[in-house]
């Protein structure tokens, strides 16, 4: 796992065509924005886990 440190509007790059930008931070909780091709789904872990539950396909998501 890479950890990064970075502050608002700064960008983590995927490579060449994801982005994640620091919106906001307050207290314990981060806002990010993320860009990427319409053809890559971008959700949230739960929700990700979820959406392969109903398609009978469980792909565990491994927890930080």
């Amino acid at each position: 796992m890479l950890v990064l440190s970075r502050a608002v509007d700064e960008i983590i790059s995927i490579g060449d065509h994801i982005t994640l930008r620091i919106l906001e931070v307050n207290n314990l909780q981060v806002k990010l924005g993320v860009q990427a091709p319409a053809e890559v789904n971008v959700h949230r872990a739960e929700i990700y886990e979820k959406n392969r539950n109903r398609q009978g396909q469980s792909v565990p998501v491994a927890n930080p």
